[in-house]
C-alpha cells in the first residue's frame, strides 16, 4: 500500500522529463502517486524519469503530445485514462521561453509563445477537467511565473502568456470548484534549470538576480515541486481555490 500525501492518486505532468517538471513528477511518486510523464521533444529524458518512478514502486507512463494541438491532447489524455481509468491531478508545466526585444518579436514567435504557454494550458485543462468532473473531482495545478505579475525586458510575449495563465487559473477555478475540481497556480521566479545553468555560473548574472530579490538566493526545481505537491494534496490545500503561490524570494513584493 502506497504511503504519502498523494497515496493512491494518479497524475499527469506535462513537460515532465526535465527541469521543474522532472522534480514535480519525482516528488509526486515519492508521495505515493502514479505519474504519467509527458514530453514533446525529449523522449529519452521522459523515459529516464519514468524509470526512476517505477524504481520507487509506482506506475509510470510516458506520453507524447503537442499541448497546443487539441487532437494530440485528447489522444494523450485518452491514453492515460485507458491505462489507469482516472486522473486525479494534472500539472500544466510544459512551457517555452525565448528572450527577444519587443521591437524584434515576429508574428511566428509571438504565436508560438502564446500557443504553448497559454493555449496549451487551456486545452490540457479543459480536456482533463471534463473527465475530472465526470469522475467526481480532481486537482489542476498550472505552472505560471512571476512574469504573470511583473514585466521583463525581452520577454513581453512570455509575460503576456503567463499573465493569461494567471487569469485562466482564476476563471477555471471559479467555474470548476462547484463541480469538484480545484485549480491553482504556482509562480516561480528565478529557478536554476538546464535553461539557465550556464548563466547561473556567472557571478555577474547571479548578482543581477539578487539585486531584485528580498532574499539573496536562487531557487531549485525541488522548491517548485514542494509547492505543487501541497496544492495537489487535497487534505492540506482544500481551501486553496484559484490562488497563485509566488516562489520568487520576494521579487513580486515591489
Amino acid at each position: 500500500m502506497a504511503e504519502g500525501r498523494l497515496a493512491g492518486k494518479t497524475a499527469l505532468v506535462t513537460g515532465g522529463g526535465r527541469g521543474n517538471g522532472r522534480a514535480i513528477a519525482l516528488a509526486f511518486a515519492r508521495e505515493g502517486a502514479d505519474v504519467a510523464v509527458h514530453y514533446v521533444a525529449h523522449a529519452a529524458a521522459a523515459e529516464e524519469v519514468a524509470a526512476t518512478i517505477r524504481a520507487l514502486g509506482r506506475r509510470s507512463l510516458v506520453v507524447r503530445a503537442d499541448v497546443a494541438r487539441r487532437p494530440e491532447v485528447e489522444a494523450m489524455v485518452e491514453q492515460v485514462y485507458a491505462a489507469w481509468g482516472r486522473l486525479d491531478v494534472l500539472v500544466n508545466n510544459a512551457g517555452v521561453l525565448k528572450r527577444t526585444p519587443f521591437l524584434e518579436i515576429s508574428d511566428a514567435e509571438w504565436d508560438w509563445m502564446l500557443d504553448v504557454n497559454l493555449r496549451g494550458c487551456f486545452l490540457m485543462g479543459q480536456t482533463v477537467a471534463r473527465r475530472m468532473v465526470a469522475q467526481g473531482g480532481g486537482s489542476i495545478v498550472n505552472v505560471s511565473s512571476v512574469g504573470q505579475k511583473l514585466a521583463g525586458r525581452g520577454v513581453a510575449h512570455y509575460c503576456v502568456s503567463k499573465a493569461g495563465v494567471g487569469m485562466l487559473t482564476k476563471a477555471m477555478a471559479l467555474e470548476l470548484a462547484p463541480l469538484g475540481v480545484r485549480v491553482n497556480a504556482v509562480c516561480p521566479g528565478t529557478i536554476v534549470t538546464d535553461m539557465n545553468r550556464a548563466d547561473a555560473a556567472r557571478p555577474e548574472w547571479v548578482e543581477a538576480q539578487y539585486s531584485r530579490l528580498a532574499v539573496r538566493a536562487l531557487g531549485a526545481p525541488e522548491d517548485v515541486a514542494g509547492a505543487v505537491v501541497f496544492l495537489a494534496a487535497e487534505q492540506e490545500s482544500r481551501l486553496a481555490v484559484g490562488t497563485s503561490i509566488y516562489l520568487d524570494n520576494g521579487r513580486a513584493i515591489w
